[in-house]
């Protein structure tokens, strides 16, 4: 099961009172205030961790409840600290205040973490507030309360190079041609409903991660078909390859196909439009690919590939050129810093 997106409520631990207590020992009338402070709450932190690919743990269970401190005890003990709670979720998480809708913490990498519930303070006891002129107080504190708030997760996938496309433009078959990953395939719209990945091996030295990210429909970008549950993830991949299937089973235009993808992609967000973008005709063993490729070619004004998930044909110049702007784009970002 594939959840790219939940809802979960946070309580920190409150913290423990402080206590109120004197020293009573033999022979020892005036031992004097020893009221001990109480233990914090604990806090609930968010991890991003390898092996993590899902929110799915997150789905089964909606409210996180951190241990509350212990309260402070006589002869200057302090209460025992709340147990904290570690929230794992996969990289690529980000996570916003459900109520008011901002980007609390973008966790990219294996390793981010951040307390997005913070324990309350413990309270202090009487100890704490003796002085010179007050002997003996009777003073104390209550444990702070741990913080409370609704956040949403959502995952967007992270991958050098996003598939996009009409859905049954044979990105799950091209996948699973490259890589190992084996995606459902059938001849029906939305066989993909969630993002797979899959690593294409180059090399023993390089290689490069590749999403099959579910089809489009004219109007995502208003939520329409699959809308944003595809949209989501393709902000996140690096290059995109955009496959036109040359005869779709719904007998649409194959070039009208490509404009509706291309303007789904502006109207969502024009910087994904942007983006360095492979066009290759898919299904390359169907009689009518190649007119279908010099017209695509002649309206983008650039090199359009053909390919077949099937055949092969194409397969190592595509990879080829992914890894060629995948380069392009590391020496870019070096040049930047």
């Amino acid at each position: 099961m594939f959840v790219d997106q939940v809802s979960i409520e946070l309580k920190a631990g409150d913290g423990g009172n402080g206590c109120v207590s004197f020293r009573r020992e033999r022979f020892v009338p005036r031992g004097g205030p020893d009221g001990g402070d109480g233990g914090d709450g604990g806090d609930i932190t968010i991890l991003a961790e390898a092996g993590v690919d899902s929110l799915v743990a997150l789905a089964h269970r909606k409210i996180w409840k951190a241990g509350r401190g212990k309260h402070g005890s006589g002869s200057n003990r302090r209460g025992k600290d709340g147990e904290g709670i570690t929230i794992r979720v996969p990289a690529g998480t980000t996570v916003l205040d459900a109520e008011q809708g901002f980007v609390i913490k973008d966790l990219l990498n294996p390793g981010d973490q951040f307390i997005a519930a913070k324990g309350g303070w413990g309270g202090k006891g009487n100890s704490r507030f003796k002085s010179a002129t007050q002997r003996a107080p009777r003073e104390s504190t209550p444990g702070g309360k741990g913080e409370e708030r609704v956040l949403l997760m959502e995952l967007k996938v992270i991958a050098d190079v996003g598939l996009v496309g009409k859905p049954n433009a044979g990105k799950s078959t091209l996948l699973s041609r490259l890589s190992r990953a084996r995606p459902e395939i059938a001849s029906y719209p939305f066989t993909t409903k969630f993002p797979n990945l899959g690593r294409v091996q180059i090399n023993i030295d390089r290689s490069f991660v590749m999403a099959d990210i579910p089809g489009l429909i004219e109007g995502a970008h208003k939520g329409a078909g699959l809308g944003h549950e595809f949209l989501r993830h393709v902000e996140r991949a690096g290059i995109l390859v955009h496959l036109v299937e040359p005869d779709p089973v719904d007998a649409t235009d194959p070039l009208e196909n490509y404009r509706a993808i291309h303007e789904e992609l502006v109207q969502y967000n024009e910087a994904l439009a942007r983006r360095p973008q492979i066009v290759a005709v898919s299904k390359a063993e169907l009689p009518s690919s190649a007119g279908i490729q010099q017209q695509l070619q002649e309206m983008v004004d650039s090199p359009v590939l053909l390919i077949s998930a099937v055949t092969g044909e194409g397969l190592n110049v595509l990879t080829g050129r992914i890894v060629q702007l995948l380069d392009q784009l590391v020496d870019g970002e070096k040049a930047g810093t």
